[in-house]
């Protein structure tokens, strides 16, 4: 007995030894900290009410198949040439279907493929009907001031088309989704052209105006023009990912750049099931609601598998290094400890959705009345698709869940396999990197995988390096302000914006 005690020992012993040895020499992304070129960021009072400006045209897009008020759109687009005289002037800009825009400054070398920046004009609604149609016609053309805003909301600080300038933010629907991101790639432009500037190879400026309902009409038909016209792109920049504040990732004591390479997939799935409807005093043994209740519970208790795909293993390579030393030990052994790395993953929704397809039961319809027994009762479930996951691995799945009942599965809304993975050893990956480290030195920047659906899907025709990222730095409650109520964008990290974009157009080629 002592012998194979020994042994034992023996063996937990290299297994330590070998375990710790592999931590300590996983090759873990250096972040090393960059310049404090931060400070000379000044504020520009000019460029703060150019954006102010836009934010009070509310420009709305609603609806499933993007019928909205276009005359708001209209007016936007007088107000942007009104605003950037020398874009118009010094670019080649296109129309497309009526609202879509594009930019075009050419550069030095047709030889070289262009880059191409993203943003949507539209925002969504508000929050609230009757703040809606107090500011449905905000915006004055003849620039004169608006009156002093007022709360008008609970929810709100200063009214959603306000556009007002307090506190050092800038507030409004779409500050942060995504006009702020649309006025810096102007601004920026702007430097670059009256700055004297000439880009080795083109850049190009893209603005859908139907993102918030699925992009149709504007980012699918932009993505369709390009491609007529035989372009492809080096990089293509879109929203995505965030700075995220310091104490936002656990266990990592920095800001933390999420730069997203690819976005998950879509599909809803409407699930009506059959049952014996009737008078509720003399039920049947097993309702329609029951029968929905057991595939609910099975669809919830019996998701699909998680896993550690290649990009999320690049991105606990990126940061893993600045994690406790738990944290790095499971990253380093997942020969052993993956089991134990996915179960401490999927205790937390943020972290559970980068290692799955997810689940989400979203809405239910059965009887009208307390007392009557519905022959027919249904519900929607939400799966956002894991890269490496596929539709039909989730029409599998779901009829898995179904088995044994009589039921009618039908796919709602746009039903879209996850993106392609943008690799991250590109010059326009690195260009990001180089971004960042201008106006957030030390903030550790990692690839990422985006959870939302964003325009930057539909070009994938027309481009293999797609990444997803704003230089905007967020903390929890101005994350949960986009498409909620409040949003605004601080005047610091508009400014950034601005220095980021244009750092890029500049040094893209250096």
């Amino acid at each position: 007995m002592k012998k194979i005690a020994f042994i034992v020992l023996g063996v937990l012993i290299l297994l330590i030894v070998l375990l710790l040895i592999r931590t300590f020499t996983y090759p873990f992304k250096k972040n090393k900290s960059g310049t404090a070129n931060e400070l000379n960021i000044v504020k520009n009072d000019s460029a703060v009410q150019r954006l102010s400006g836009g934010i009070k045209i509310p420009t709305v897009s609603a609806g499933d198949a993007g019928d909205f008020n276009y005359s708001n759109f209209d007016t936007f687009k007088e107000y942007l040439k009104k605003s950037y005289p020398e874009v118009y002037q010094n670019t080649e800009s296109n129309e497309v279907n009526t609202y879509g825009l594009v930019f075009k400054l050419k550069g030095k070398r047709s030889d070289l493929e262009p880059v191409l920046f993203l943003s949507h004009i539209d925002v969504v609604p508000p929050g609230e009907a009757d703040v809606k149609s107090n500011y449905e016609n905000v915006f004055r053309p003849d620039d004169k001031p608006l009156p002093a805003v007022t709360k008008v909301s609970e929810d709100w600080d200063y009214a959603p088309f306000s556009g007002a300038v307090a506190n050092g933010r800038i507030y409004g629907r779409g500050t942060i989704d995504m006009k702020g991101m649309l006025f810096s790639l102007m601004e920026s432009m702007t430097n670059v052209i009256k700055s004297g500037y000439v880009p080795q190879r083109d850049i190009y400026l893209a603005f859908g105006f139907d993102e918030e309902v699925g992009g149709q009409k504007g980012a699918v038909q932009i993505a369709d023009y390009f491609k007529k016209k035989g372009l492809k792109f080096d990089a293509v920049y879109d929203e995505g990912g965030l700075i995220l504040e310091k104490g936002s990732v656990a266990g990592i004591n920095s800001d933390v750049a999420v730069i997203g390479c690819a976005e998950k997939g879509f599909l809803s799935a409407k699930i009506k099931v059959k049952g014996l409807g009737g008078h509720s005093s003399m039920p049947p043994m097993e309702s329609a609601v029951g029968k929905v209740a057991v595939i609910m519970q099975r669809l919830e208790k019996s998701q699909m598998k998680p896993e550690i795909t290649p990009l999320i293993k690049e991105f606990f390579d990126h940061i893993g290094g600045e994690m406790p030393f738990a944290n790095r030990l499971a990253i380093s052994n997942q020969w052993l400890l993956k089991p134990l790395l996915l179960s401490q993953l999927e205790k937390n929704n943020s972290t559970n959705a980068l290692i799955r397809t997810t689940t989400a039961l979203t809405m239910m319809k059965g009887s009208d009345a307390p007392n009557v027994l519905s022959p027919e009762v249904e519900f929607v479930v939400n799966f956002r698709l894991l890269p490496g996951n596929t539709i039909k691995e989730v029409k599998q799945h779901i009829a898995e869940a179904t088995k044994g009942f009589e039921v009618e599965v039908e796919e709602i809304d746009n039903t879209r396999e996850a993106s392609a993975v943008s690799p991250t050893n590109t010059k326009a990956f690195q260009m990001i990197q180089a971004g960042i480290k201008q106006v957030y030195p030390d903030a550790v920047a990692a690839p990422y995988l985006t959870m939302a659906a964003t325009d930057a899907y539909k070009y994938q025709i027309v481009s293999k390096n797609i990444y997803r990222f704003m230089p905007v730095k967020i903390n929890d409650s101005e994350k949960q302000s986009i498409h909620s109520t409040n949003e605004y964008l601080s005047i610091e990290n508009y400014m950034k914006m601005i220095r980021y974009f244009e750092y890029i157009m500049k040094n893209y080629d250096q």
